[in-house]
C-alpha cells in the first residue's frame, strides 16, 4: 500500500486528470508552501543543535559543493539534449541538484529498519543540498538577462527570495533553540508537517495532471532523464559518502538524496522566481518518475552499489 501522503499526490492528479472543480486557492497554497519551508530549515537546525564540531564543517562543505555542481552540470543536458527552454532547463536542473523530503523520510526508515549506523547530522544533508540547487537554478535562469541587474542583483534577490530565506531562518532557529527552546512551535512545524505536505501534494498532483493532460513527443525525453539521472547521481552520492568516511547508513542516505528531487522547498521556491518555468512539467518528472522510482527501486539498487564501490576504498 502506498504511503498515504503520495496518495493525496494520486488524488489530485486523478482529480486534475478527470477534469473535476477541486482546487487550492493561491493564498492557501502560499501559506502551506511557507510553512513547509520554514518547517525543512527548522528539522536541519534541530537536528545539527548540540551535535556540532568542527570535523563537520569539511563534510558540510563537501556536501554543498555538490548541491551546486549538480544542476550546473545538469542545465547543458536539459537544454541541449532533453532540448528544454532556458526557464525550464534551470527549474529542472534546481529540482534535481535538490531534495525530496518525502524520500529522505523513506530511505532513514529503510536504513533504521536494517540497523544501518547514521550520524546525527544526517538530517542536515537535506538542507545542505537544498539550498544550494535553489540559488544556483535562480542564477541560471537570470544569467544574461537584461532584468537581472548584473551578478550581485542576481544574487541578492537568490538569497533573500522567500524560499531560501525561510530555508536559512529555520535552520538558524533551530540550532540556536535546541528541540527544548522551539519546542512551543514544534506542533505547528513538525507534528503537523505530513499533513501539511499532504496538502501541498494534493496542489502538485493537480499540478501535474494539468501537463499530463496536455502531453507532448518531447515530454518523453525529460521522462527518459527522470529514470535514468537518479542512478548516476546516487553513484556521485556513494563515492561521496565513503570519500567522507560516513557510516553505512548515512551513506545510503546521502546517495539516496542526492539521487532525489525536490518536490516542496524547490517547486514553492521556483515557481515564484521563474514563473516562465513550467512547474507541472517538473514536477511529471520529479514525483510522478523519480520518486516512485527512488522509493521501489532505488533504494535497494543504491544500497547493493554500496557493496560494489564498498571494494575501491
Amino acid at each position: 500500500m502506498p504511503d498515504v501522503i503520495i496518495m493525496l499526490f494520486a488524488l489530485g492528479m486523478i482529480a486534475g486528470l478527470i477534469q473535476s472543480d477541486l482546487k487550492i486557492s493561491k493564498g492557501t497554497y502560499e501559506t502551506i508552501a511557507i510553512l513547509l519551508m520554514f518547517a525543512i530549515g527548522l528539522k536541519g537546525g534541530l537536528a545539527l543543535h548540540g551535535n556540532w564540531h568542527p570535523d563537520l564543517i569539511v563534510n558540510f562543505v563537501a556536501v554543498a559543493i555538490v548541491g551546486v555542481l549538480i544542476p550546473v552540470f545538469l542545465f547543458p543536458i536539459l537544454r541541449h539534449v532533453v532540448a528544454l527552454d532556458k526557464a525550464n532547463s534551470a527549474s529542472i536542473a534546481a529540482h534535481y541538484g535538490s531534495v525530496s523530503a518525502g524520500t529522505f523520510a523513506v530511505v532513514v526508515a529503510w536504513a533504521e529498519g536494517r540497523q544501518m549506523i547514521l550520524a546525527p547530522e544526517t538530517t542536515l544533508y537535506l538542507v545542505l543540498l537544498e539550498l544550494p540547487a535553489i540559488i544556483v537554478g535562480i542564477l541560471l535562469y537570470r544569467a544574461g538577462s537584461k532584468e537581472s541587474g548584473g551578478h550581485l542583483s542576481m544574487i541578492h534577490e537568490a538569497f533573500t527570495g522567500r524560499g531560501v530565506m525561510l530555508l536559512i531562518g529555520g535552520v538558524i532557529v533551530g540550532f540556536l533553540y535546541g528541540e527544548e527552546g522551539a519546542a512551543s512551535i514544534t506542533p505547528l512545524f513538525i507534528v503537523l508537517f505530513p499533513g501539511l505536505l499532504a496538502f501541498f501534494l494534493l496542489e502538485m498532483g493537480l499540478c501535474a495532471a494539468r501537463e499530463l493532460a496536455a502531453w507532448k513527443p518531447g515530454m518523453l525525453r525529460v521522462a527518459a532523464f527522470a529514470l535514468i539521472t537518479p542512478t548516476i547521481l546516487a553513484i556521485v552520492g556513494i563515492f561521496l559518502g565513503f570519500a567522507l568516511g560516513l557510516p553505512d547508513g548515512s551513506i545510503l542516505v546521502l546517495a539516496t538524496i542526492i539521487a532525489s528531487s525536490s518536490y516542496i522547498a524547490a517547486p514553492a521556491a521556483i515557481r515564484q522566481a521563474v514563473p516562465e518555468a513550467d512547474i507541472g512539467l517538473a514536477m511529471l518528472a520529479s514525483l510522478g518518475i523519480t520518486f516512485p522510482f527512488n522509493v521501489l527501486i532505488g533504494i535497494p539498487l543504491y544500497a547493493w552499489l554500496m557493496t560494489v564501490i564498498a571494494g575501491i576504498f
